[in-house]
């Protein structure tokens, strides 16, 4: 955790296998401080549509927050979110620097 930012880091597959825990462990830091989040996802293997929605379900909590929700990728999980049009709702970002540039 940082001053204005927390940064998660994960590796493997985002699946409906690690859905639930993913859900369980990232959906209870939404409501702590600081509310910006950034999901460091560029080590990760494969999503898939239960990753996804959980990817989307927890942009829509930290845009509630009034915050912002940004993911690093790598070009695998770029193109599963770009295949199903969610590359404008979710802030894809190619570093964690950068995306750390775009909270102020």
């Amino acid at each position: 955790m940082r001053d204005n930012y927390q940064l998660f880091r994960l590796t493997g597959l985002l699946d409906a296998f690690s859905e639930p825990t993913f859900t369980r462990v990232l959906g209870s830091k939404v409501t702590e401080d600081p509310k910006n989040i950034i999901l460091d996802l560029s080590q990760i293997d494969f999503v898939d549509s239960s990753g996804l929605g959980a990817l989307v379900r927890l942009a829509k909590e930290v845009q509630n927050n009034k915050a912002i929700f940004q993911i690093v990728t790598n070009a695998r999980v770029t193109q599963t979110v770009k295949l199903v049009r969610l590359d404008k709702f979710l802030m894809l970002q190619s570093s964690v620097d950068e995306a750390v540039g775009n909270i102020k």
